[in-house]
């Protein structure tokens, strides 16, 4: 049976790869990775060059995907497994959509990366065979059990780094010397990185199993890679040239126009020579070619079993990574679109022939894919996901989003509280730690120029309101402030302090309510 194109009840195999840029899957973009299945699927789906994610963090990002909402109304903003943790679970409201198709007779198979929450596992949220990695819930431990305990495995870390310490050693290649904290190697050779392997066999031998069933499955698979350190097998390496790899244009922005955090974040990795930022860039991108390779093996498997004609693939990340943007690497609160932006490929037999090796450019978020998913297997959420359905796109018709995304984070674990409003041409960066950011992606697509920065006198007095703005960009700025607002109140941000030395915003939340 089918529906304009789709079948009524399809399976589904969603690959979640750990800290990939969409710019990887993307052809013709210099930072292209070698990804041949990926690539096969795009030419049997639909690609979104223009996905991204709503946090540069795992916990927040992966939660609001398993969700279909923001950070804010889910209420995860950090690692949950730190000491500092924010929360280390969602809201107890909070509804999965999991549980949703799960009590609609679905039969769902969790392998891989959970990070969501140090309270409950994919089996308390609807998922029926499961096999978690690092990290899982800390069972029946209570919140002040849970941050004593990481507060623990923190300092026998740091002991362990002060015996290990030895100041007369010389840096090793790709080493980032950081004294008094554990070492850290930003790329290596590793035959099994992450156990990413095992992770792969478990997703088959669900895939396998479900197929000889009569319900409707999804298999949900998340691997490790290509997070940092940089890891992959050596066969996948040597597909790479050290000597063909090029750092991005922005590799030597000074960023003096911006967060002196950025800089600080920046000068760890300065203690890397330019060979060796290519190194770990080669690296990188070797590992997201093993990551695709795994992908093959899920492939291969969902083919053998016969099922090949009824399932629909989506392949994507959590968030992204610098990759040497601005000399940075990794994730985290610098606010470039490469942190963002992630790889988002839906495809397989059941899409119809006329969508197949098509694009589209409509700016599209995580939360986006909770509503997608539930529309591909008939179903309605039994609770509100604000995120809009792509199935229109795997139609072939037009998106109707709203033509922004918001990222939001409320501290990377040390880091500080902010928002991230972008749309067709602009991103807009509330900093509550330091100035605002402003970039013309248009015209500015490697955000090299802050367009709210100025050169001022250490000491200013007889400010007038809104004088921090220049007037050319006063109307854009109140706009992109009201869309942060608007989309921030309608899903529970709290980041509404009015204390004079917190309500540091430009314009602050009464300018959408009054």
């Amino acid at each position: 049976m089918s529906r304009q194109g789709l079948p009524t009840i399809p399976n589904i195999v969603v690959f979640m790869t750990d800290q990939q840029r969409g710019a990887t899957v993307l052809p013709g973009d210099p930072l292209k990775a070698i990804t041949p299945h990926v690539d096969a699927l795009a030419a049997d789906g639909v690609t979104f060059t223009r996905a991204h994610t709503v946090s540069p963090h795992c916990c927040p990002s992966r939660t609001s995907f398993l969700t279909g909402l923001p950070p804010s109304t889910h209420g995860v903003w950090n690692n949950v497994n730190v000491a500092n943790a924010l929360r280390r679970t969602p809201y107890a409201d909070t509804r999965f959509w999991s549980q949703d198709l799960a009590e609609a007779g679905f039969r769902l198979g969790f392998a891989g990366k959970w990070h969501v929450s140090n309270t409950l596992n994919p089996r308390d949220v609807g998922w029926q065979e499961c096999l978690v990695t690092a990290p899982g819930a800390a069972g029946e431990a209570t919140e002040e059990q849970q941050r004593a305990a990481a507060t623990e495995r923190d300092r026998e870390l740091a002991a362990q780094a002060a015996v290990d310490h030895d100041p007369g050693r010389q840096r090793r290649p790709g080493e980032i010397l950081r004294p008094g904290y554990t070492d850290y190697v930003h790329y290596r050779v590793n035959p099994d990185p992450y156990g990413d392997r095992a992770v792969v066999d478990s997703a088959i031998e669900f895939i396998t199993s479900a197929a000889e069933g009569d319900q409707p499955w999804i298999s949900y698979v998340g691997t490790l890679g290509p997070h940092d350190p940089y890891q992959p097998p050596q066969e996948f390496l040597d597909l790479y040239d050290l000597d063909a790899i090029e750092l991005p244009e922005t590799f030597d922005d000074p960023m003096h126009d911006k967060p002196a955090l950025y800089r600080r974040i920046r000068d760890r990795f300065d203690q890397l020579t330019e060979q060796e930022h290519r190194e770990a860039l080669r690296h990188y991108l070797a590992f997201c070619s093993y990551e695709d390779h795994l992908f093959g093996r899920v492939r291969d498997a969902v083919a053998a079993s016969g099922q090949l004609e009824d399932t629909i693939f989506v392949y994507l990340s959590d968030h992204g990574d610098y990759a040497g943007d601005h000399g940075l690497w990794c994730k985290g609160l610098p606010a470039f679109t490469s942190a963002y932006h992630v790889p988002l490929v839906i495809g397989g037999a059941p899409l119809g022939e006329d969508v197949r090796g098509t694009t589209v450019t409509d700016l599209v978020s995580m939360i986006d894919l909770g509503p997608t998913l539930m529309e591909l297997c008939g179903r309605e959420p039994t609770a509100p996901m604000p995120g809009h359905s792509l199935v229109p796109a795997l139609r072939g018709e037009p998106l109707d989003g709203p033509g922004e995304v918001h990222f939001a984070s409320n501290g990377n674990e040390t880091l500080g509280n902010q928002r991230v409003v972008m749309t067709d041409r602009w991103m807009l960066v509330v900093n509550f730690f330091d100035a605002d950011e402003l970039y013309d992606l248009v015209n500015d697509p490697g955000q090299r120029h802050n367009l709210l920065h100025r050169d001022r006198p250490a000491r200013r007095t007889g400010i007038t309101e809104g004088s921090t703005v220049p007037s050319e960009l006063r109307e854009v700025v109140d706009e992109l402030y009201a869309r942060m607002w608007r989309f921030g109140l309608a899903h529970g941000d709290d980041l509404t302090c009015n204390y004079i030395l917190t309500a540091l915003g430009h314009r602050g939340p009464g300018i959408v309510l009054g």
